[in-house]
């Protein structure tokens, strides 16, 4: 965390704790409602001054009594919204969780420079453990400082937050004791028709003449409605007061959250983040020595092995050696094999030829053979050409 940010962090404790001691007044027993005859003078003045605004001839002044209080009250919350409407539910708490996540993401097994990579990182082509741990270390202090910014900004934001809270509740409960003058106004004109000015309608009514009573009817019928509809606005009025009355906790918890939350964010900036700063230093002054702890027995194990292997590669190689050495020029089955394959070879040769001698013995008689019937049938084809050998014993016919 940057030298700044400590700084405007150690500032705005200062404002943390004049916010903090801000105590919020709560609804007391002056605040319920008072009717018009129980009421003392400033009090009877403003029911009075509120029942003036009751115009019974007016459905508008009905349906809108008792609005104008809740005027002011709807320009802070709605200027509270306006700074809030699109932001996040919870920006401070993401970031807490993200710094955590920050921290939290040099686990141990990381550290293990030995540690094969799984077959998720090998897919995915991702370092060796260590260089991703040097990695991550190299980018980790920027991810902090910025976090850590906007953190202060977020606790900025809720230090806004709960000064405007405490406006919102002080209107709150101006509007609170407001409604209470606006229902008794209300209720006190709800006797006042039905004790005076309803009866004195009825009464002209039955004094009228025949011809204008229809006219003076609707009248009483027109008064009376009215009448219920303040009554109905008035109810109203009780209800919107309790709700009023169970908003008002609900704002000073929302503030003691915020102001919790304010603490503890100014907490992390001020003792928790540079806390995690060291021991992330610490972290990697280790693993660099575990590192190079490492290089050295991979070293000496590389030596060994060296030594090692050498002197085996010097056995075997020897052992070679020096039996080619004690070798002869021909190995003694070698020649044996070669004598027998050269014996075997003349035989063959020697029944080959006995073999052939015979076939040509055997084909010079059937020469001779063939060559007898070949002369004996010429010589009967000629005796058959010059008649002379023409006899009973002979199967060819005369031509």
């Amino acid at each position: 965390m940057s030298q700044e940010i400590q700084n405007k962090a150690a500032q705005v404790l200062t404002e943390i704790e004049e916010v903090t001691a801000v105590v919020l007044p709560e609804p007391t027993a002056a605040t319920a409602i008072v009717s018009l005859e129980q009421a003392d003078a400033p009090v009877s003045e403003a029911i009075r001054k509120r029942m003036n605004e009751i115009d019974m001839s007016d459905t508008n002044s009905i349906v809108s009594f008792g609005s104008a209080a809740q005027a002011e009250l709807q320009v802070i919350s709605q200027a509270m919204l306006q700074d809030v409407k699109n932001k996040d539910v919870g920006p401070a708490g993401d970031s807490l969780r993200d710094i955590v996540g920050t921290i939290r993401g040099f686990s141990v097994d990381e550290l293990d420079v030995r540690r094969e990579r799984s077959w998720w990182e090998k897919l995915l082509g991702r370092a060796a453990p260590f260089s991703n741990f040097v990695s991550k270390y190299e980018d980790v202090q920027g991810q902090i400082d910025k976090v850590t910014d906007e953190l202060l900004g977020h606790e900025h934001t809720l230090l806004k937050d709960i000064k405007s809270l405490d406006l919102l509740y002080e209107k709150t409960l101006n509007f609170y004791d407001e409604l209470a003058l606006y229902i008794a106004a209300g209720e006190a004109k709800l006797a006042e028709m039905d004790a005076t000015v309803i009866p004195a309608k009825e009464a002209e009514v039955s004094a009228a003449p025949e011809a204008e009573q229809v006219m003076k009817a609707q009248e009483l019928r027109d008064i009376r409605a009215a009448r219920d509809d303040l009554e109905r606005r008035v109810h109203d009025l009780k209800l919107t007061r309790q709700v009023t009355m169970q908003s008002l906790p609900s704002i000073r918890l929302v503030q003691e959250n915020d102001k919790s939350l304010v603490t503890k964010i100014n907490s992390t900036l001020v003792n928790t983040v540079p806390l995690w700063e060291t021991q992330l230093a610490q972290a990697v002054t280790i693993q660099r020595s575990a590192e190079a702890a490492t290089a050295v027995r991979d070293a000496n194990d590389l030596t060994n092995e060296l030594l090692t292997s050498n002197a085996k590669n010097l056995r075997e190689s020897n052992t070679v050696i020096r039996q080619e050495m004690e070798r002869g020029v021909f190995d003694i089955e070698a020649v044996k094999q070669a004598n027998a394959d050269l014996i075997a070879t003349i035989n063959e040769s020697l029944q080959i030829a006995d073999e052939g001698k015979a076939r040509r013995a055997s084909a010079e008689q059937e020469l001779i053979k063939m060559e007898h019937e070949l002369r004996d049938t010429l010589a009967s084809a000629k005796a058959r050409k010059t008649g002379l050998g023409d006899s009973a014993s002979t199967s060819v016919p005369a031509s």
